[in-house]
């Protein structure tokens, strides 16, 4: 991991350094300003061991395996790059109307320049939502357009060149697909389509990194992005419910790949595995518990995430296949799905086309309140914080606010079960009844309008730590100013990626304060038949 300066320094420098958001005004059009690579600034290439696993499975393609590093002139390109690049542009255009609709509809008004948290870290014009997309408008324009072939630069084109490559390579991974941009965009334009779209052009000629291709070869070789087997998963679930019985008299006896169960759950294997994650884990499993639920978990579907979303639409495709075909194998009715970000945008957004409606499943039915979810009807597919909610709506939890005494909570909309689903709601619902003192963020930064957590899409890996800082700044600005008003200690959210990457953020910019998630805060707050509960001061996070 390179150093990362001091939070005092790089604030100094965000608000003060030679930016255009300090008005700096660049001397050179964007376009004759090359990307310059230097150890910090980018994030690592792939393992050619792990592109060559995934290059060799079925139904998707990672081609030219080699070793290079992004500081060498020469990245070792295929001899026909170029013509593989345009092609595959030329399929994609065909393919999505969307892109094409996004690559002809941009007026360059400007409305989504300072909504990327990247541009406001950096400074960068390059990390405006416009100019990233326009690194690949211009080539559209260039190749695809009457005015482009005739015009040229005077229309907007580019020709496609080796800087081209290196300049989407070093921005295509400085945007974490978080959509802000395009809750403000007057067109509706998605800069997060157009960003999937450079990583898949990047992959045709094999240049990609290494923490997306990783934890995808992970997921196709063992079910789940940390690599564990089906026997370390079930160990650690073990070891959970363990600590469980420790701390409440619980014993909490759960099932695996058992057929005929009425649900099948399926949550981020970080939750198994990681802190702070786990207590995230031991709240879904009280919760279970406490209500009798007929669920099995599976140690072959044994992760939510899909980090296909941030490689390519075939491996999307794959990864979110595993699930459905696990749940039709063992029979059950219908799938509860944890506290997970992209999960739910890949469900949400991409399920029916990808792999098509699971008609063998049932229309979601919560089994204790006879709740019907219809909002599921085509996913088959609820989200833990939808069930939680409707649970607690019908009295079906004894909860006691107090045993979140210690908490004093703000929200953290997750950006793509926020912007993606619509899951603005049911969490703050759930907090309402789980803690005495919650504390909404400014309104700017909330809901639909949320900040990223400056590290999605497999961006929080630790080369990259002062950039991950910087673009999860605007974040740690909110986090703070209800610290510093409200006392707030503790910032909540419904994301493993959040979990993880607001944890390292909150560290570095408010140290005061930690990170939970929704369903820890459930698992303390649950009294329970036959409990016989310690004196837990931090809850489930209580050492005894």
């Amino acid at each position: 991991m390179v150093d990362v300066v001091k939070a005092d320094k790089l604030a100094r420098s965000v608000v003060e350094g030679p930016t255009l958001m300090t008005g700096s005004i660049p001397r050179k059009s964007w376009m004759d300003i090359p990307v310059v690579f230097k150890p910090g600034n980018y994030c690592y290439p792939t393992n050619p061991a792990t592109q060559g696993y995934l290059d060799r499975q079925p139904g998707v393609s990672f081609p030219n395996v080699r070793e290079w590093n992004p500081e060498d002139e020469d990245w070792k390109l295929q001899e026909n790059w170029k013509e593989i690049i345009i092609n595959g542009l030329a399929e994609r255009l065909d393919k999505f109307r969307s892109l094409k609709i996004f690559m002809d509809c941009c007026v360059r008004c400007g409305a989504c320049a300072d909504k990327c948290h990247f541009f406001l870290g950096t400074g960068d014009p390059k990390n405006m939502p416009v100019l990233r997309a326009e690194l690949l408008r211009s080539v559209y324009r260039q190749h695809f357009t009457l005015a482009g072939k005739l015009l040229g630069k005077m229309a907007g084109g580019r020709e496609m060149t080796t800087a081209i490559i290196k300049e989407w390579f070093m921005y295509a991974y400085q945007c974490t697909e978080c959509r802000r941009c395009s809750v403000f965009c007057p067109y509706g334009i998605d800069t997060a389509e157009i960003t999937m779209m450079l990583r898949e052009l990047l992959h045709l000629v094999g240049v990609g990194i290494n923490w997306a291709l990783g934890p995808v070869t992970n997921s196709n070789r063992t079910g789940n992005h940390m690599g564990l087997t089906p026997q370390a998963f079930k160990g650690n679930i073990d070891f959970l419910c363990e600590d469980i019985e420790n701390l409440t008299g619980i014993k909490i006896t759960p099932s695996f790949n058992r057929k005929g169960a009425e649900v099948l759950f399926i949550t981020p294997s970080a939750d198994v595995f990681a802190e702070p994650a786990i207590f995230t884990c031991m709240g879904y499993l009280l919760l279970f518990e406490a209500i009798g639920l007929d669920y099995t978990w599976s140690t072959y579907a044994s992760e939510g995430g899909n980090f296909g979303l941030f490689t390519s639409n075939e491996m999307m495709k794959k990864l979110n296949g595993k699930m459905y075909a696990e749940a039709e194998r063992l029979g059950v009715k219908w799938i509860l799905g944890g506290e997970c970000g992209h999960m739910w945008r890949v469900v949400h957004q991409y399920m029916d086309t990808m792999n098509g409606p699971p008609d063998f499943l049932e229309v979601p039915k919560s089994p204790i309140t006879g709740t019907v979810f219809d909002n599921a009807k085509s996913t088959k597919m609820v989200h833990i914080s939808e069930f939680t909610a409707d649970l607690i709506y019908h009295g079906k939890l004894n909860l006691d606010k107090s045993r979140n005494s210690h908490i004093r909570a703000t929200f953290h909309d997750s950006c793509n079960p926020a912007r993606a689903m619509g899951l603005l709601e049911e969490p703050r619902y759930v907090l309402d009844h789980v803690v005495d003192n919650w504390f909404e963020m400014p309104e700017s930064t909330i809901r639909e309008k949320t900040y990223c957590c400056g590290s999605g899409t497999a961006l929080n890996t630790s080369e990259i730590m002062e950039l991950r800082m910087r673009g999860g700044l605007p974040r740690a600005n909110a986090v703070k100013y209800v610290h510093e008003r409200h006392d707030v200690n503790t910032l909540a959210c419904v994301c493993a990626i959040d979990r993880a990457t607001l944890t390292v953020l909150m560290d570095y910019w408010v140290p005061e304060v930690k990170v939970c998630g929704v369903s820890e805060l459930v698992g303390n707050a649950l009294v329970m038949e036959g409990e016989k509960r310690q004196e837990l001061d931090e809850g489930l996070r209580t050492m005894v």
